[in-house]
């Protein structure tokens, strides 16, 4: 049974109100919300010892934090280690990515230790599957793309990444478009591979009914993957990725109505002028689903800063309608990710995702900013490195520059403007003069 089966049935479900106090907002509005599609809990129920999050209109913006082996690097440990970072850096949810090593084994070991929502990309497994079973990702069956959803779903995975959008009709329009990038989505890529092979229809998007009655009986959130999504900021806004987008917005009113909660991913590489166009014609199309973003990427320039250039594009996407942010690390398109490139991800998509809380008004984070103020201006510092989104870090540059023991900071020394206009203030008048 679905959450959305149960707020209609009027079971009390004591974890929304949990979430409605930490959200600072009016619980009937967050059953609305829920009930509407336009916010999505992730929660499957098989997933316990869980924080369960929220993701929607009205609430602060999530971040999410991707994890995963590669080929080269099959580690467990190293991905235990950028879980544990993860979610201790603030990240409101973590996906799992793997395709080397063990997957199942690895995802189990994960999911079993992780305390927020867990989510998949399920045609990951089922290619991995096939390669080493039968020798190439083409030879999957319909079924056996299935039954790895089916499996993760009753193992207790929250969310899962389906790429349901990448049809034989979108595959016609990429043909006619000229792409830099052609199409860069590992999961949409092995779909348009296993249709081309095939010459048939992606098993997700034709059997799409089979999906929803996996993911209602557990109460597993799809996520619907953009596969056309632009590499680079040259191809962004353009035909494919768009032709999904409807597609897309098709689904989420059949997942609607199979009381199945559903939300929608999207770019991807986007130029900061397009940013609050395709936020506009995400929500009109997909009549309010949540939209989950990574980045946007607003300039392809920058390897090694991408998750600041991520950081640019969530902020303004946040703040136009994106509704949950999927970090960026350093090393995108350099390499898989250390422990330390989670750690700085999380930090800049959660800068991103409070800037834009800021800007859309919302009590809790206007709170935190407020505070921080108070105690800068007292030059309180031990309150100032508490309330420092990464307090470790804070503190570790103050402390490295720090040559005196009294207040005031090595930038300014005596000539700290608060210090001293603190200490004008106080003096009697005959003292000023």
């Amino acid at each position: 049974m679905t959450i959305i089966e149960r707020i209609e049935k009027g079971e009390e479900i004591k974890a929304l109100q949990k979430i409605a106090q930490e959200e600072d907002v009016d619980f009937q509005k967050l059953l609305e919300g829920i009930l509407s599609g336009k916010v999505v809990v992730l929660h499957n129920p098989l997933h316990l010892k869980k924080d369960l999050k929220a993701i929607g209109e009205g609430l602060s913006t999530k971040v999410n934090a991707n994890v995963g082996t590669s080929e080269d690097f099959p580690e467990i440990s190293m991905e235990k280690e950028k879980l544990k970072v993860a979610v201790e850096a603030g990240a409101d949810a973590v996906m799992d990515l793997s395709t080397g090593g063990d997957i199942k084994k690895i995802r189990q070991e994960l999911l079993t230790n992780s305390s927020v929502p867990f989510g998949t990309v399920p045609i990951y497994e089922a290619a991995v599957r096939a390669r080493e079973r039968k020798g190439n990702i083409v030879y999957m069956s319909a079924e056996d793309m299935f039954s790895v959803v089916e499996e993760q779903a009753e193992e207790g995975v929250d969310f899962m990444t389906i790429h349901a959008g990448v049809t034989q009709r979108t595959l016609e329009v990429l043909k006619k478009q000229s792409r830099a990038m052609g199409v860069v989505s590992r999961g949409g890529t092995f779909l348009l591979a296993w249709m081309i092979h095939h010459e048939k229809e992606n098993p997700f998007f034709e059997n799409f009914d089979r999906l929803l009655e996996i993911t209602r009986e557990h109460n597993v959130t799809i996520s619907l993957g953009d596969g056309f999504r632009p590499g680079s900021v040259v191809d962004a806004s353009d035909k494919p990725q768009f032709e999904e987008l409807i597609i897309l917005g098709e689904l989420v009113e059949r997942a609607k109505e199979a009381k199945v909660q559903v939300m929608v991913e999207g770019p991807g590489h986007l130029p900061l002028d397009h940013i609050e166009s395709n936020m506009k014609i995400q929500k009109s199309i997909c009549k309010g689903a949540p939209f989950y973003v990574l980045g946007p990427v607003v300039t392809d320039i920058a390897p090694g800063y991408d998750h600041l250039v991520s950081a640019i594009g969530g902020a303004l996407a946040a703040y136009l309608g994106a509704d949950f942010l999927c970090y960026v690390t350093p090393r995108e398109h350099l390499g898989l990710p250390t422990p330390d490139d989670v750690k700085e991800g999380v930090i800049a998509a959660r800068i991103a995702a409070h800037a834009a809380d800021l800007a859309k008004g919302l009590k809790g984070a206007w709170k935190w900013d407020e505070e921080m103020a108070e105690a800068r201006k007292e030059l309180d510092w031990e309150k100032q490195l508490k309330l420092a989104i990464d307090t470790e870090k804070a503190e570790s540059l103050w402390k490295e520059r720090r040559i005196r023991e009294e207040e005031g900071c090595s930038m300014c020394g005596d000539f700290c403007a608060l210090k001293l206009l603190s200490d004008y203030l106080e003096l009697p008048l005959l003292e000023r003069c």
